[in-house]
């Protein structure tokens, strides 16, 4: 009984560190970002492609069998149970990895921009000291002081 309940704490210890949550995270944006997308590319571009092939990719096909009748639509072949093969559907599913892929890369561009400009201004020079170290009693001292105020010594001028 306590190597199950090792097991399962151990599983739980698993799926409640960071890196796993934040995959879970980047799955289900991701599902979201391909729907958006698929709806894009299904409902935007596609027609205006369509527009000057006068045809919409989706609706691409050869019929392989069923030769007798000529179907005109994807979902006419289907339905009459026709073996086809739907490149228009490969040639959609190509446009949206595309499209994806130009998204996430303008993204992680911005990303790689804005996190540049972070480390410019993270490394900005310092500012020039004000201070500086008595050489006898090793205490914090003005940069321009002649004479130490803590132990009086006379201070020699660096230029």
């Amino acid at each position: 009984m306590s190597k199950g309940k090792g097991f399962f704490t151990e599983f739980k210890k698993f799926i409640l560190r960071g890196n796993v949550m934040d995959m879970a995270v980047g799955v289900i944006i991701g599902g979201a970002f391909t729907a958006i997308v698929t709806s894009l590319n299904t409902d935007i571009l596609s027609p205006i492609l369509g527009i000057f092939g006068k045809r919409d990719f989706s609706n691409l096909f050869v019929q392989l069998t069923g030769r007798e009748t000529i179907y005109n639509t994807l979902a006419e072949a289907q339905e009459a149970g026709v073996a086809v093969l739907a490149y228009g559907n490969f040639i959609t599913a190509v446009i949206n990895f595309l499209i994806t892929a130009l998204v996430i890369f303008c993204i992680i561009k911005g990303l790689n921009a804005a996190s540049e400009k972070m480390k410019k201004k993270e490394e900005a020079p310092a500012a020039a000291p004000t201070t500086k170290k008595c050489p006898f009693c090793k205490s914090e001292i003005a940069l321009d002081a002649t004479r130490c105020p803590h132990c009086t010594s006379v201070l020699e001028e660096t230029k």
